[in-house]
């Protein structure tokens, strides 16, 4: 007799023909165009663009922020188009964590503090949220500065808080938008190099850029034009300051005729 085989692990993203319209009509605005993406576990994604790509709505939709005008989207599994309000916010603030440009840390809180605040709105108690804020501060490498607050530190130690506080959840995906645009090019460096760490310790990551410096640190890149995904390409290997970029190689369907540029 022999062994069942184990259940599958759903991929973290699985988009399926998504569509997004905004408006109807001859004013309509198709933002998204049949988009269909799918991100294992470990796998860490740049998703590019200009502006007017689609690439922010890709991302409203991925974090659960706004969903589909038609098509399939499972996070970690789970379904969801249809899920109402108070289902999508669950979903969005249990299975994802996000970085944004402009960091969203509190003024008057220390960086332990700011870490601490999404587990306080779950409810977990005080000792509990400062060993895993503490933990999560050490990955990013601020332990020396969990007592600091954000006007004590550089632009770069204050964006690896907000990641420390995207992390203390233990989310099923690291979601960044734009994470380096506030940057100046040490600090971008800087947490460039700890979303390296994440990603070669097995974090899921999707960065939202029109940055190349910033997308050949992913492991593969998507590339969107007029809602549509024109190039979807993984990397060799990830880039680091001791070597150039390795070559791509082609990882889905090739541009349409007369969208790619």
């Amino acid at each position: 007799m022999t062994a069942p085989e184990p259940a599958r692990v759903p991929p973290v993203l699985d988009l399926r023909d998504v569509t997004k319209v905004y408006g109807t009509g001859e004013t309509a605005v198709h933002a998204l165009r049949g988009v269909s993406l799918t991100v294992e576990r470990g796998d860490h994604v740049a998703i590019m663009g200009a502006s007017g790509s689609g690439k922010s709505t890709l991302m409203n939709i991925i974090g659960c922020l706004d969903v589909p005008s038609a098509g399939r989207y499972l996070l970690d599994g789970v379904d969801v188009v249809g899920l109402g309000e108070r289902d999508l916010a669950t979903l969005r603030n249990r299975r994802i964590g996000f970085v944004f440009q402009s960091f969203n840390l509190i003024p008057r809180m220390t960086a332990q503090a700011n870490v601490e605040l999404p587990l306080a709105y779950g409810g977990l108690r005080g000792a509990d949220r400062r060993r895993r804020a503490l933990a999560a501060l050490r990955e990013v490498g601020l332990a020396d500065r969990t007592r600091h607050e954000p006007s004590e530190l550089s632009g770069g130690q204050q964006q690896r808080v907000a990641v420390a506080r995207a992390l203390v959840t233990a989310p099923t995906l690291l979601l960044a938008d734009e994470p380096t645009g506030a940057l100046d090019s040490a600090s971008t460096a800087d947490v460039l190099g700890v979303f390296d760490r994440l990603g070669r310790a097995g974090r899921t990551i999707v960065v939202i850029t029109h940055e190349d410096d910033v997308a050949a640190h992913a492991k593969r890149i998507v590339r969107l034009v007029d809602g549509r995904i024109v190039e979807d390409v993984r990397r060799e290997a990830v880039w680091c300051p001791l070597a150039a970029p390795a070559a791509t190689r082609p990882h889905a369907a090739p541009p349409a005729p007369g969208e790619a540029g």
